[in-house]
């Protein structure tokens, strides 16, 4: 087995602090099975997870299963998840997903990665969160806003898309801490080191974070975009 860098214990360690301090961290996503968080994932694009969870209990409620939104008409979904951000092509890919379900894998979802990319509306990170919370298979870590946001103000890597900053925390973290370790930053991100005014005073890791302090807001942030 191939010795860590120090580099990699240096991270381990933070992240070591951040599991202490966020020992509850899980996905947020309201779901009771592998096909409710699929879509609940799908429909969490660009959207707030408070959001999701407050439509899946009605859409789940009407198709609570793969063959029944397979089934589904749009505008009827479209109903149900309107509240969303582009819920009209959420919805289509919803269906879609749920019909690649019935015809491929007998209406239940598939622990593979290279299915579930095949699936519409869903890609490499949706895929991950399904792998890691539905079945406890870490095929690699989910980047989203947050993760690639903190990932880049603690200094474990230079890149700004998601696929160079995934491969950058494979190479630093375990294959066993890739799924809890999306979850945990995401966690941090929501509650202590936000977008805009991060709380650099009161963070637990701000002694090893290389951002901290009069700044830190500025790094790991999308540019504006240009009118």
């Amino acid at each position: 087995m191939k010795k860590p860098t120090k580099r990699a214990l240096a991270a381990r360690g933070t992240f070591a602090t951040l599991r202490a301090l966020h020992p509850d961290a899980h996905c947020e996503l309201d779901h009771a099975s592998a096909f409710q968080l699929l879509v609940a994932t799908v429909l969490s694009a660009q959207s707030n997870d408070k959001i999701v969870n407050l439509v899946t209990p009605g859409l789940f409620a009407r198709y609570p299963d793969a063959r029944a939104l397979a089934a589904a008409a749009q505008s009827d979904v479209e109903r149900l998840i309107g509240k969303l951000g582009m819920f009209r092509q959420k919805s289509k890919n919803v269906i879609g997903l749920a019909r690649g379900l019935v015809e491929r894998h007998g209406g239940e979802v598939p622990a593979s990665l290279d299915a579930l990319i095949m699936l519409p509306g869903v890609g490499r990170k949706t895929a991950n969160v399904v792998l890691g919370v539905a079945f406890g298979r870490s095929e690699g870590v989910v980047v989203d806003t947050h993760v690639q946001r903190l990932s880049q103000r603690l200094g474990w890597t230079k890149e700004t898309e998601p696929g160079p900053i995934e491969r950058a925390l494979m190479q630093l973290f375990a294959r066993e801490d890739w799924d809890m370790l999306s979850h945990t930053l995401i966690f941090h991100g929501r509650r202590v080191c936000f977008a805009k005014k991060p709380m650099c005073v009161t963070c637990g890791v701000a002694s090893s974070c290389p951002s901290a302090g009069q700044g830190a807001e500025h790094v790991g942030r999308k540019p504006p975009r240009s009118r």
